[in-house]
């Protein structure tokens, strides 16, 4: 719902400042000229899907209240390991290290940030209680995976195609509502832009089922990353099956679809994550 609510709530001001400057000049006299609201949707899916991106980090921190680790000095033995172990996957996927911070919580982690050599790992108190060494390593593998194959990135490109359909789609209904409907035909009425904001957010809801697809396929690139990372698929293997007996911590929406566990959400259509049992079968078939 985060994530919905951020996404949407950044199209919408984006669609508000666009109309306020003038610049929503898709509307003639002879009705939508279709070629220029393509282009108008396009500026403000991308930019709302890049907005989030960029300060991905800054809202994982925040919601997450997690703290980064000083790689110069650490509190302690613990920290120092994570922070090595993330510094050591990070130089052989051929990317900068990444910040690695600790948050206090249920089992998780997550990866995040909006480029691979700037980017932010982290996990749960409550994952580094449960696993043992060579699991939580797995896990941070995973993350780097996800990082090294630029899935914040991917996500976000296919999110600003799906917004830029989103804010086309809604701009039309909202002109045949105004327009057909309502018979208005006097600029822009409120039927215009309450049908707006309403399709918005119905069209985001389906959007969100095609990026939690492609959010799933990437798991398993990442679970296969991790192997890959450690030369070894059983402790990625032996980490799976032990979450699997433990209740994941929910991460918010924004960032979600690069931690290890995902919720399973509004039914399956919209879990960011294979169900456990077909990521394992899949690291055992590697």
């Amino acid at each position: 719902m985060l994530f919905l609510a951020t996404n949407l709530a950044i199209l919408i001001v984006l669609g508000v400042i666009l109309n306020i400057t003038g610049a929503n000049r898709f509307l003639t006299p002879q009705g939508l000229d279709i070629q220029t609201l393509l282009v108008f949707s396009a500026i403000i899916g991308f930019g709302g899907a890049f907005l989030s991106l960029l300060i991905s980090k800054w809202v994982a921190k925040f919601t997450t209240k997690a703290r980064v680790i000083d790689p110069q000095s650490p509190g302690n033995a613990r920290e120092a390991w994570l922070v090595q172990t993330v510094h050591q996957f990070a130089d052989r996927a051929e990317i900068g290290h990444p910040e690695v911070a600790i948050y206090d919580g249920p089992p998780n982690a997550f990866a995040t940030g909006a480029f691979k050599n700037n980017a932010l790992v982290a996990v749960s108190t409550g994952l580094l209680e449960s696993m043992t060494e060579e699991e939580v390593a797995a896990v941070l593998g995973h993350e780097v995976a996800h990082i090294a194959n630029g899935d914040m990135v991917t996500l976000t490109l296919i999110q600003g195609v799906l917004n830029t359909f989103v804010v086309f789609f809604a701009r039309i209904v909202g002109y045949f509502v105004d327009r057909v409907i309502l018979k208005n035909d006097r600029g822009l009425g409120i039927g215009y832009f309450a049908a707006v904001i309403i399709s918005e957010i119905i069209f985001g809801i389906l959007a969100s089922i095609i990026v939690a697809w492609f959010s799933r396929q990437r798991e398993f690139r990442a679970d296969a990353g991790s192997a890959k990372l450690m030369q070894a698929r059983e402790p990625m293997i032996k980490a799976l099956a032990r979450l699997g007996n433990l209740t994941p911590g929910e991460l918010p929406r924004s960032f979600e679809a690069s931690g290890i566990s995902g919720g399973k959400g509004i039914g399956a259509l919209f879990a960011t994550h294979p169900p456990i049992e077909q990521r394992i079968a899949a690291l055992q078939s590697m």
